[in-house]
């Protein structure tokens, strides 16, 4: 007789796996949970034995069972916030005028240069919390607004006490390399010298799980990105990017040159590139958020990326500047209606292939041996989390599978 520590009965399960069926579906379908992870999903039918009187069953009655969602790119951890640049600009105030007043990444830097690791955190739970209750279970957070090595560790100490003492799991990546900070003002070659020096001090303190680059005209060049890469390389720490966001660099070659994660924004990304991630099985990571805050015009590559096979992920880009908005769901519905995203290839953007850009293959589908995170949704069909937004249909998550008190929900 099978063990199973709980069992999901009546279940429509959007497995997201590659079975045959739009959203990998199994209808009125059972799943079951033991010792954190899936150990059977499928028909009622094909259940083993088990021990009804010793066995907890929840009656999903007809409601959706989904993974788990993954926000594959955020900076969640900032100090401050840039509300009164959003208001200068649209009462006529240029992004010259913004930065020559002290605005942009330069305040965001000052604020959480000047926050405590505490205020850091709180804040931080803060905005997990809110994730967690649209049933998100992993994300990925980015450093880079210290700029310097002591507050660069800052921002990834909190990631990491969070992955600690939250329900949500946390990645943490580096991402020294977003911005050049004052104090190497016209160096941008000097201050790359210093991220890569920062690399294996923070390596060292298991803070690292994977490296960034803001590789754009505006951050840093193909060379300088090359450079950080095989620092990274050296020390066995997958690479990514943000890549062909205003322009085409070819930082996201790069990135699949070094067999990285995920290509991220990638709004001028050309077919070169994605001919080059299609090969090394790097993620175009897609960010809505970010396209519509900043009123940009320029599209991905949608089309291309559908023919070369590249798998699309798509995230919040959560951050003080340039995508202020803590709602995965949200991104789900501008995925289809700005990008035009089909809401399967939408979710399995904040599934299977976010789990991929992350570099993680226990998590992101529906299937026996996978992490037991999943929620459930009082919803008719899955293109319902795509297609409404603002009421929360999530009824019941379970992360580690265990359920998770969510306070929204």
């Amino acid at each position: 007789m099978q063990q199973f520590d709980a069992i999901w009965i009546n279940a429509n399960i959007a497995t997201m796996a590659d079975n045959g069926q739009p959203y990998g579906a199994i209808e009125n379908g059972v799943l079951a949970v033991k010792d954190g992870l899936i150990a059977f999903v499928g028909a009622r039918s094909e259940l083993p034995s088990f021990d009804a009187l010793a066995t907890p069953l929840y009656d999903a009655a007809g409601q959706w069972l989904l993974p788990g969602f993954i926000d594959c790119h955020t900076h969640l951890v900032y100090g401050g916030n840039r509300a009164n640049e959003f208001e200068m600009r649209l009462n006529g105030a240029s992004y010259q005028d913004i930065a020559a007043a002290g605005g942009g990444i330069k305040a965001t830097v000052a604020a959480t240069r000047a926050a405590s690791e505490e205020d850091l955190f709180v804040l931080a739970k803060d905005r997990l919390n809110t994730l967690l209750a649209q049933g998100v279970t992993t994300v990925e957070i980015k450093s880079g607004y210290g700029l310097d090595l002591a507050t660069e560790q800052k921002i990834l100490q909190v990631a990491a006490q969070l992955d600690l003492h939250h329900p949500v799991s946390v990645q943490k990546t580096f991402l020294g390399a977003h911005a050049l900070p004052a104090e190497f003002s016209n160096d941008a070659d000097g201050y790359i010298e210093a991220v890569c020096q920062m690399l294996p001090e923070l390596n060292k303190l298991k803070l690292i799980d994977a490296v960034d680059v803001f590789c754009e005209g505006i951050g840093f060049s193909v060379a300088q990105t090359r450079k950080l890469f095989t620092a990274a390389q050296a020390l066995g720490l997958p690479v990514k990017a943000h890549a062909e966001q205003l322009s085409n660099l070819g930082g996201s070659a790069l990135v699949a040159e070094f067999a990285g994660l995920s290509a991220d924004h990638i709004e001028f990304l050309d077919e070169a590139g994605v001919a080059a991630m299609a090969q090394a099985g790097t993620v175009a990571v897609l960010l809505p958020g970010a396209f519509y805050f900043l009123r940009e015009t320029q599209l991905p590559p949608i089309a291309l990326l559908r023919q070369y096979g590249v798998p699309m992920a798509v995230a919040t880009d959560l951050n003080p500047g340039t995508s202020p908005l803590c709602s995965l769901p949200l991104m789900l519905n501008m995925a289809c209606t700005l990008f035009r995203l089909t809401p399967q290839e939408a979710l399995l953007g904040v599934t299977r292939h976010a789990a991929k850009a992350l570099g993680l293959f226990d998590r992101g589908c529906l299937v026996a041996g996978q992490r037991a995170d999943f929620g459930c949704y009082a919803i008719s069909q899955p293109a319902e989390l795509c297609y409404q937004f603002g009421v929360n249909s999530l009824k019941q998550l379970i992360i580690n599978g265990k359920e998770v008190r969510v306070a929204s929900v």
